[in-house]
């Protein structure tokens, strides 16, 4: 959802949004001088984003110092800064960002739609996402127990019930069926 308010109280600027921090606990994003609202964490999201953590911390891309980021700010173009629910970088690529102005593109991003999430913007992050030179982006849709793991815009696979759902080739040890991914017995 764009959000729509008196320009008095929202950034005007790409800086003003980098400094802005919201306090009604909404997550944004800029994009081109749209500033696009959504809606907050649900507790079924919380969930699946643990379950990612703990997955994550076994591969060996965490031993290497990689990092897997919880609404990192993502710069993608000069006009557009993304919030994904996660962001994989490399430990080379942390390490790199600290003497280099040049912003890191992760290399597998996460989402997890919920059912407010508005269909052409979550197509419209994905393209966003592939020129970047994003290489895997998961769309994990809780409520109907799917994952879709794109490799590129036109190369997808649909994930459900056992299913395995895989990083490959960024992360391939970071892989999970639908079912244990979704499930949320403990």
């Amino acid at each position: 959802m764009i959000l729509r308010s008196p320009s008095s109280v929202l950034p005007r600027t790409l800086d003003e949004f980098q400094e802005w921090e919201s306090v009604d606990g909404f997550k944004y994003e800029w994009n081109d001088g749209k500033i696009i609202r959504f809606g907050k964490l649900k507790k079924k999201h919380l969930f699946i984003i643990r379950r990612l953590q703990q997955l994550f911390y076994r591969t060996v891309a965490f031993q290497k110092g990689s990092a897997l980021i919880m609404e990192q700010d993502v710069m993608l173009s000069g006009i557009q800064m993304r919030r994904p629910d996660l962001a994989y970088f490399s430990g080379t690529q942390i390490d790199a960002s600290v003497t280099s102005d040049k912003e890191p593109i992760p290399e597998f991003l996460i989402e997890v739609i919920s059912p407010t999430d508005d269909a052409e913007n979550v197509e419209e992050k994905l393209v966003e996402y592939f020129n970047a030179n994003v290489k895997v982006v998961w769309h994990i849709y809780p409520e109907n127990e799917v994952v879709y793991v794109y490799t590129s815009r036109k190369n997808v696979f649909i994930c459900t019930d056992l299913d395995i759902c895989s990083a490959a080739p960024v992360m391939p040890d970071f892989a999970i069926s639908a079912r244990d991914l979704l499930s949320t017995s403990i």
